[in-house]
């Protein structure tokens, strides 16, 4: 027996958390589906072509699902990837992404975005894929956020740069090779010195 769009599309979310209305046309599903499901009240409308299961039991880590479904070439970077990692205790309100030089930049995004754009290896490298809801995640690792923390020092304090080095190296997050690697491609190697051979 043929199973209606309204079924199919509900088995699609319970492997998703996050639906878009183009993630329905990949699936053959047709939009309207959608619609009727939000109407009836089972799936709910996190902003703008974003939409979740009424019933979704979201984890800590859920606003980088949405960010990455909105953003899907982003990664996420800096004080989000320090959160990511265990590596701040602080909570930005905003969730920081990373995106290229020529991307087009995301509007009206939930959550509320800080974008940077990046190039080159420092856009490419370092990126580790994570699977958070059913969803695919793009972070950069520990070693390489802490890189970047160097790099953009001005924008989020030197402070929070070494206790991200003192807490990466403290919980094993990476190795020394790995921090003297993304520091050579943020070209920050200079300025990580001191604070890598303190520390050592």
């Amino acid at each position: 027996m043929k199973r209606s769009s309204d079924e199919r599309l509900l088995d699609l979310m319970e492997r998703t958390a996050v639906l878009r209305p183009r993630d329905l046309r990949a699936a053959g599903i047709p939009v309207s589906a959608l619609y009727r499901l939000h109407d009836r009240g089972l799936l709910m409308r996190v902003s703008r072509g974003l939409y979740i299961d009424e019933k979704a039991s979201v984890t800590e880590n859920h606003t980088l699902v949405e960010a990455a479904k909105a953003v899907p070439h982003g990664v996420v970077c800096l004080l989000s990837a320090l959160r990511f990692h265990d590596l701040t205790t602080q909570g930005p309100f905003e969730l920081w992404m990373a995106i290229a030089e020529r991307a087009r930049r995301p509007r009206g995004a939930h959550p509320p975005l800080r974008i940077l754009r990046f190039s080159g290896p420092a856009l490419t490298e370092g990126i580790e894929t994570h699977v958070i809801e059913g969803a695919s995640v793009r972070v950069y690792s520990p070693a390489k956020t802490v890189a970047d923390c160097f790099k953009y020092r001005n924008k989020i304090g030197l402070d929070v740069a070494i206790e991200a080095l003192r807490d990466c190296r403290r919980q094993h997050k990476c190795t020394e090779d790995e921090l003297w690697r993304f520091a050579r491609i943020c070209r920050v190697d200079r300025v990580m010195r001191p604070y890598l051979e303190a520390t050592l």
